[in-house]
């Protein structure tokens, strides 16, 4: 795991390959097949050195959450792990980790008064108000949340406002026992280094093509699987609200905001081994291995 950008890919590959494993996914946007560039999914390239899992199997249309990769992670482990001895998961979706490493919190249902109100509200006074109710009702969420992110906001206000608590709270963070052990290893790089490569990714996948991936999916561009950065943006730029040049800033900008909260999470969990990654992959590689042997993995 590690924030995006720092080179999880091609890492997770080399540590497959070395212990014949299969890869899963944990990026909730890989999930879905209409996304390939926007998402940095695996190449074909990339998958025919590895077996992946989780990756364009469902469509943008589909509803999809962490519950769901929870139930189908487990399912999908309890299948892999009859042939393997081990198996890779990499990825930055921070609840997706979560849900499969830990279980997700029991949360109560939302009356249904309480879901209109806030689907009011958010229609009349738009994103503005969802995250100035975010922050009032949960500060310590605020700190973390996808502030672009309508469904993450309206899901806290939702919460906090049913339970009369912060969102924050519920989330109890108790494990639930698992059939496997887990070892989590975290990848960083200098700020500064994690942030160029970060800028030349985004100009990289405007010139793979993201432009014209945005424009195949603004028909949905209301789903919760196109909240995210770098459709954002672009839908924003189809409207007239800037122009090209100004949204692959925004593009990197946002996406960069999102590596500093995803470290933020990450560095809340005292279970994590983390590596430098640098640009020696085989000297990383050896480390992961050696990480392994005392859980009896040669």
């Amino acid at each position: 795991m590690g924030p995006t950008g720092v080179g999880k890919t091609e890492l997770s590959l080399r540590v497959a390959e070395r212990l014949e494993c299969p890869i899963i996914s944990c990026d909730s946007r890989q999930i879905y097949r209409e996304l390939p560039i926007g998402t940095a999914a695996p190449t074909a390239d990339e998958q025919a050195r590895v077996r992946h899992y989780m990756v364009g199997t469902h469509s943008l249309t589909e509803d999809y959450n962490a519950g769901m990769f929870e139930r189908d992670a487990l399912a999908l482990l309890d299948e892999l792990f009859r042939e393997h001895e081990v198996v890779v998961m990499t990825g930055g979706s921070m609840l997706y980790i979560d849900a499969l490493c830990r279980g997700l919190d029991d949360i109560p249902a939302v009356p249904a008064d309480i879901r209109e109100r806030v689907r009011r509200e958010y229609e009349a006074h738009g994103i503005e108000w969802l995250q100035t109710q975010v922050q009032q009702l949960d500060p310590d969420y605020w700190t973390i949340v996808d502030r672009q992110n309508p469904a993450r906001l309206t899901h806290c206000v939702e919460l906090s406002l049913t339970t009369g608590r912060p969102y924050s709270e519920l989330r109890t963070g108790e494990k639930k026992e698992r059939p496997f052990r887990i070892l989590k290893i975290g990848l960083n790089r200098p700020r500064e280094e994690l942030y160029l490569r970060i800028n030349r990714r985004v100009e990289q996948m405007m010139q793979n093509g993201l432009e014209e991936e945005a424009r195949s999916v603004v028909a949905y561009r209301d789903r919760n699987s196109l909240q995210t950065v770098g459709y954002r943006e672009l839908f924003a730029y189809f409207d007239g609200a800037y122009d090209r040049e100004r949204a692959i800033e925004l593009i990197k900008q946002n996406t960069r905001h999102y590596a500093k909260r995803q470290l933020t999470w990450f560095r809340r969990d005292t279970d994590i081994c983390w590596l430098e990654a640098g640009n020696d992959y085989e000297t990383n590689c050896n480390s992961i291995i050696e990480l392994l042997r005392p859980h009896g993995v040669q």
